[in-house]
């Protein structure tokens, strides 16, 4: 696994976004996150060694702009670069997710047809209205290998007309002294479905308030992925093939 960050900073852009940890921790540094700026790291999935060989290793999974929005409108000028640094590593499999999925199709390569085998697209949805919005927008987009990740979570959501096609749905809390309490029927509900559907199910991590059973409690920040995977409630799809 790698992270790749080729530019830095976002801008809130929906419910979800409300206690970003970018901005709560931009904000203890003194940075301010609505100010895109490329990194020193942009060229990183290219970048060599001494020797002449890619610095990072072939078949990695790289996570990509998990600190921003890969779609976000600032960095158009530079997406471009990317993409072509994405096709020549096309050894190594890059991850996304956005909030602005309605961008896409105005920002893929011309290229691009079908999806390229080696990137997964991630749409994040928070609660019913932006599920409705976004996923009726994911379900027709060419894209070969599609996530969706419910994190945070804030309400029930019905994700059943829009599980056709998808890999892989995540689910997780908000951590923040404030959160918003993630409630772990609505978590059940989601795993349910994607049963039904045959869709790989992940339950990431609890939230600071987490309620079950009708009691809620106060999780530390350090122990909401740890308490997830107690759970033991995520599932792998069945191959069929």
């Amino acid at each position: 696994m790698a992270m790749w960050n080729p530019w830095r900073g976002c801008h809130k852009y929906s419910e979800g976004c409300k206690y970003c940890y970018i901005h709560k921790g931009d904000l203890k540094r003194g940075v301010d996150t609505n100010h895109i700026v490329r990194t020193d790291n942009f060229y990183a999935p290219v970048a060599k060694n001494k020797s002449g060989t890619y610095k990072i290793k072939s078949g990695q999974l790289v996570y990509v702009c998990f600190s921003t929005d890969f779609l976000i409108e600032d960095a158009d000028p530079w997406r471009d670069e990317c993409w072509k640094m994405i096709r020549e590593r096309s050894d190594l499999y890059f991850m996304f997710l956005t909030k602005r999925i309605e961008r896409f199709m105005n920002c893929i390569p011309e290229d691009w047809n079908e999806g390229y085998e080696n990137v997964i697209v991630g749409c994040t949805v928070e609660n019913q209205d932006r599920a409705d919005y976004r996923l009726s927008i994911f379900k027709e987009l060419p894209v070969r290998h599609k996530n969706i990740v419910c994190q945070p979570l804030i309400e029930r959501i019905d994700l059943a007309p829009y599980l056709d096609g998808i890999d892989l749905v995540v689910a997780g809390g908000e951590s923040d002294p404030a959160a918003r309490p993630l409630d772990y029927e609505w978590v059940l509900s989601i795993r349910e479905q994607c049963i039904s559907h045959n869709v790989s199910f992940e339950f990431r991590q609890c939230g600071t308030h987490f309620i079950k059973d009708g009691e809620c409690y106060t999780l530390a920040t350090r122990n909401l992925c740890s308490q997830a995977r107690k759970a033991n409630i995520n599932y792998q799809r069945v191959d069929n093939g």
